[in-house]
């Protein structure tokens, strides 16, 4: 059974907005490890106008912000989780877990059900 043949994502909504999902999460750590936006980004292979945007929504949709962010300047700048961030990615890294313990006990059913490959289009 291969392990990519069921895939699972979670992504938590508010309203129409992606709260947190696995590219937010994975943009969360590397905040987390790289202390700034800009260096999380590029860890990441995202631009920083994207990365932006993802924090921005995700502050925007929790009831804390998740990053602060602080501009630079002669002390230096700095982003960082907030307690609530921490919180967050880490529910959302315990929710990923379980589905994907989940995909691996539902996966045999399907694997005896698929085929290895894809038919041609109009086979």
């Amino acid at each position: 059974m291969d392990d990519a043949m069921l895939k699972l994502k979670a992504q938590i909504m508010c309203g129409d907005e992606i709260a947190m999902g696995p590219g937010k999460a994975l943009l969360l750590e590397a905040i987390a490890e790289e202390g700034s936006i800009t260096a999380a980004a590029k860890a990441i292979g995202m631009s920083y106008r994207r990365a932006w945007l993802l924090v921005d929504a995700m502050n925007r949709c929790w009831a804390e912000p998740v990053v602060d962010t602080a501009a630079g300047g002669a002390k230096g700048g700095g982003t960082r989780l907030t307690v609530a961030g921490e919180t967050i990615l880490s529910a959302y890294r315990a929710l990923d877990a379980k589905l994907a313990a989940a995909a691996r006990s539902e996966a045999e059913a399907f694997a005896r059900l698929l085929r290895a490959e894809p038919l041609p289009p109009g086979a």
